[in-house]
């Protein structure tokens, strides 16, 4: 008896550690791209990444040339939602845990802390300090993905005549800062909870709530309730974002909103909030290109729905 309790608890252990190899492994073979482009975001062009190559990304491997560009753009300090310089005496974060109201966990594991500095979690970028981006180390955004299918004039769905599937639409902002298709996500704020985030955030940019009357607003929250509170999340973890540095990047959760009939969000009037340039609704494909790690989002709703892609 106890020769086979014995057997058991080696093989959970043997289990046990081949996940954990599996997900470190899934971790280093995933290589961020869009934080590794040459000219740093909203920088004027004049922050250029130090350059990084696919083999240099990891931090387990040796690179004693490598010498990143350190920025914090000046309009990120003294900020009340930004954290302040690790030089601080007084800011003391608690790395890796729930710090009072922010979230300073990573949704793919703990990161780690050099001199002082949180590590970015997937390697190098080629810019150290925090770029644009509030808080050092994980900084939490969701990502309301709203659907509906695309319907002709009579209200059929239209399919696409060479997948003979049904085409998909989602709701898409053109970003003021650098032109690309997005879903209209957004940060959340310290103790905000995610699903409010998801819905504050729509509302915000594809909805320009801001700028309604009490009395719209509370229409529009009223018809939106129901629909926010009934989705399924897609995604939770790290975002290749261009906004991304060595010592501060960009997790999310993805959650989808599917608008069957089209007659809940599909019969909205449409209307971009202060980040974007442009709002309206576009056809699922693997054509699109869009901000940082959206394009792989879409591609699990298009999975999930067995839509055209």
């Amino acid at each position: 008896m106890l020769h086979t309790i014995h057997f058991l608890e080696l093989k959970y252990l043997c289990l046990f550690i081949v996940i954990i190899e599996e997900m470190a492994s899934s971790r280093l073979r995933f290589l961020h791209t869009k934080c590794r482009n040459a000219v740093y975001p909203r920088s004027n062009d004049l922050v250029q990444r130090f350059p990084v190559p696919d083999d240099k990304v990891n931090w387990d491997v040796k690179w004693e040339e490598y010498n990143p560009v350190d920025f914090t753009a000046p309009f990120i300090k003294n900020q009340i939602w930004a954290d302040p310089e690790i030089s601080d005496v007084t800011f003391k974060p608690q790395w890796n845990f729930v710090d009072g109201n922010i979230n300073r966990q990573s949704f793919d594991g703990k990161y780690k802390i050099v001199k002082s500095y949180p590590l970015n979690i997937y390697g190098r970028t080629g810019i150290s300090g925090r770029g644009v981006l509030g808080r050092w180390g994980p900084n939490h955004a969701a990502d309301p993905i709203v659907t509906r299918w695309k319907r002709d004039e009579t209200s059929k769905v239209i399919v696409d005549n060479h997948k003979k599937l049904p085409i998909l639409q989602f709701v898409a902002i053109k970003r003021r800062d650098s032109g690309e298709w997005a879903i209209p996500g957004g940060m959340v704020d310290p103790g905000e909870v995610i699903t409010s985030t998801l819905k504050r955030e729509f509302l915000e940019e594809a909805l320009n709530v801001l700028e309604k009357n009490e009395s719209e607003k509370v229409t529009i929250n009223n018809e939106l309730n129901e629909f926010f509170s009934q989705g399924e999340e897609i995604y939770k973890g790290y975002v290749d974002d261009p906004r991304n540095t060595d010592n501060a990047w960009m997790e999310t959760v993805a959650m989808h909103f599917h608008d069957e009939s089209g007659s809940t969000v599909g019969s909205l009037n449409f209307c971009a909030g202060d980040d974007a340039v442009g709002v309206q609704w576009l056809d699922l494909s693997k054509e699109l290109s869009l901000y940082a790690s959206h394009s792989s989002m879409i591609e699990k709703i298009a999975a999930k729905m067995k839509c055209s892609w």
